[in-house]
């Protein structure tokens, strides 16, 4: 019989824990795109920032899978948690005393950048080491659904805070609620099995043996494209565009607030969903996702007042619950737990790694006086031509059962 999850204590600490880091990271991430923006009157530089944070992650990501594959999961969240809150402590001290330069803000970005790679791969792969198998789907939603509820509550808190106080308070509650993820996370806390990596080979191996196992999954390489398509053509334009369409439209810090709110509330109602029905055929569902997704992604290119985005932005939340989710269920299920980490890491390496060239473009574009809007509308109808194509080539990933 399994274990209910609520009784589950370590996964009820991850759990706790992933509250308190994501709300700091989506705060951290909220506070400094809106002081780019404000206090240093650059918005024109937002993408460099948003590309410095992500690079520099991107690089560490595969490095990372291999860590967590060779070491406790539990200390390498540890040790991040802890860093990061350093960092967020020197940023704060730094823009309280009106001393943060550019140059100092893109260091820091680029450390917390690089330090989230480490987190990532390792708390994902930790999953099935805690959870039963067939709780798995259920226990993926709920950490999803926790890091979307995290991602309300950091843009909230920042644009309340920053309303009310300003931009330095708001980097020092992140730092206060990153340090409670680090002390939750302790090692001694966490029951976690030992390492099942037995293989002793050289890091460049253990990449290596990660790209194989992966290139010879065709389940994992279609649900990879399918991930690249949702983050590249929507998720990592929209990272962009939400603080350019508020200051476009004249908004405030709480009108941020509201666009990044509707667009997790969308997916905390998705991932509701998918804790309480379990998905047979979770390639189908993803691919579904997907299409659904990038068609509220072509109507939202269409809006162009602050009333109506937010509504839209909901919708597209919810779809994408439905790409990511199931997929990584998926995947966790059909693969070797000593394999984990690495798998993880370079999922979630296709689910970022074009990122920083979506920042790069929409930053560009807008730099040449190209509407947003326009530049969305053009991002959403290529997405969705390759939607088409992998339904019409993918017919054994729609028919996998897990």
């Amino acid at each position: 019989m399994n274990t209910s999850l609520i009784k589950n204590r370590t996964f009820v600490l991850l759990f706790v824990a992933s509250i308190f880091a994501v709300t700091g990271f989506s705060m951290f991430l909220t506070t400094t795109t809106w002081y780019v923006i404000t206090d240093l009157d650059m918005p024109s530089l937002l993408g460099i920032v948003l590309i410095v944070i992500t690079v520099p992650r991107l690089i560490m990501m595969t490095y990372g899978g291999i860590l967590a594959d060779n070491y406790k999961k539990s200390t390498i969240m540890f040790g991040t948690n802890s860093a990061q809150a350093v960092l967020l402590l020197c940023i704060t001290l730094l823009v309280w005393n009106d001393a943060m330069t550019l140059m100092a803000l893109l260091s820091f970005a680029g450390l917390f950048g690089m330090l989230d790679a480490f987190f990532g791969p390792a708390s994902t792969s930790l999953l099935p080491k805690i959870v039963d198998r067939p709780q798995l789907q259920k226990a993926n939603a709920y950490f999803q659904g926790v890091d979307q509820v995290s991602f309300i509550l950091g843009p909230v808190l920042a644009g309340m805070i920053m309303e009310v106080f300003d931009v330095s308070i708001s980097f020092f509650v992140a730092f206060i609620l990153v340090s409670l993820s680090a002390l939750i996370i302790l090692p001694p806390f966490i029951k976690e099995a030992a390492v099942e990596n037995k293989v002793k080979q050289s890091q460049v191996e253990n990449l290596k043996e990660g790209f194989n196992y992966v290139r010879q999954s065709n389940f994992l390489l279609i649900g990879m494209l399918i991930l690249i398509t949702l983050n590249f053509f929507v998720f990592g334009t929209l990272h962009i565009a939400i603080p350019l369409l508020v200051d476009v439209y004249g908004g405030t810090p709480i009108n941020l607030s509201y666009m990044e709110m509707s667009l997790s509330i969308g997916m905390v109602l998705g991932t509701l969903i998918l804790g309480r029905y379990i998905i047979a055929k979770k390639g189908r569902m993803s691919l579904y996702g997907l299409l659904a997704t990038v068609i509220f992604y072509i109507i939202f290119s269409f809006m162009d007042n602050l009333t109506l985005l937010p509504i839209m932005l909901l919708f597209i939340g919810f779809a994408m619950s439905f790409v990511f989710i199931p997929f990584f269920t998926a995947a966790q299920e059909i693969t070797e737990n000593r394999m984990m980490g690495r798998v993880m890491s370079l999922i979630f390496l296709a689910m970022n790694g074009f990122d920083p060239i979506a920042y790069a473009l929409v930053s560009g574009l807008t730099t040449f006086g190209i509407p947003v809007q326009f530049i969305l509308l053009g991002f959403g109808s290529i997405g969705l031509l390759i939607t088409v194509v992998i339904f019409m080539k993918a017919k054994e990933f729609q028919k996998l059962t897990t």
